[in-house]
């Protein structure tokens, strides 16, 4: 399979396929690392954090993700200040459905009308009047799936939403919401160490869905993908991305750094090609 570099979500937003995870710019750089993360204030190197994002823009990157959940709010405010000289040039993916009470919880709430005013907090932190593509952060069970994508649906008709996405969702969730509103994108949890979506991959493949894998490269990831890595002369978090890429056209990895040179390194990730044969021996 031969990767093309771009896919168009929605059908008319066209994105690179390495795009950016905006989470990890929260905090205190020592405090980032991990599933644990707290994720909980605002970058205390501000400066550094908008400099590697305009840095992302200048390697081409142009798909951003956030959420009304990281830093409270403060993550899509950094984005909007970082990225406000490119803003026609970029796509910027946010989210809502979950509460932040402490630092350690992250509980779904998905009250239509919470949801529709966490848009409106959304759109004045990001400077717009648009939100580019809106997810349902996590689907709460205490309210029917058909009310929560409505309250989307609802702000897409208002002009406020263009596309509409899921996170953390199984193939019959994506077919009971697409009953509600068309649905642009799925982002879930996967990676070559975590493959449980793979029935999502292709049923949105399928479809025309866009499939962004969170984590994208899990930690300690090595044995055949560290041997086609050194085949393909690339690191090892390159191979992973690019194995990622090679899975179906319409996965879009969303790794998140701080580092510059990791940055770049992820986005040559597009430049590489795995052979069927490579990418089996890798897929294990």
């Amino acid at each position: 399979m031969t990767n093309t570099t771009v896919f168009p979500v929605g059908g008319d937003l066209f994105v690179r396929r390495i795009g950016y995870g905006a989470m990890r710019l929260a905090g205190a750089p020592h405090e980032r690392s991990g599933m644990t993360a707290p994720i909980w204030t605002a970058p205390t190197d501000r400066a550094a954090a908008i400099g590697l994002l305009r840095e992302a823009v200048g390697l081409g990157v142009n798909l951003f993700d956030t959420s009304d959940a990281y830093a409270l709010g403060a993550n899509e405010e950094l984005l909007a200040e970082a990225l406000a000289p490119f803003r026609d040039d970029v796509v910027i993916a946010t989210k809502a459905g979950v509460l932040r009470p402490s630092p350690g919880e992250w509980i779904p709430h998905g009250h239509p009308a919470y949801l529709r005013q966490q848009a409106e907090l959304s759109l004045r932190r990001l400077r717009t009047d648009r939100i580019d593509l809106f997810y349902l952060h996590r689907i709460d069970p205490a309210y029917p799936l058909a009310d929560q994508v409505g309250a989307l649906k609802q702000l897409q008709e208002e002009g406020k939403v263009r596309h509409i996405g899921l996170s953390e969702v199984g193939v019959a969730e994506i077919e009971e919401a697409s009953k509600v509103a068309p649905i642009a994108s799925v982002q879930n949890l996967y990676n070559l160490a975590e493959r449980g979506h793979d029935a999502v991959i292709d049923h949105t493949a399928a479809r025309g869905i866009a499939f962004v894998p969170y984590f994208p490269v899990s930690v300690g990831e090595h044995g055949p993908l560290a041997r086609v890595a050194g085949e393909l002369g690339a690191t090892v978090s390159q191979t992973a991305l690019a194995w990622l890429l090679h899975r179906s056209p319409n996965v879009l990895p969303i790794p998140g750094t701080s580092s510059p040179g990791h940055l770049a390194e992820n986005v040559r990730a597009l430049e590489l090609e795995l052979s069927e044969e490579q990418f089996k021996r890798v897929a294990g």
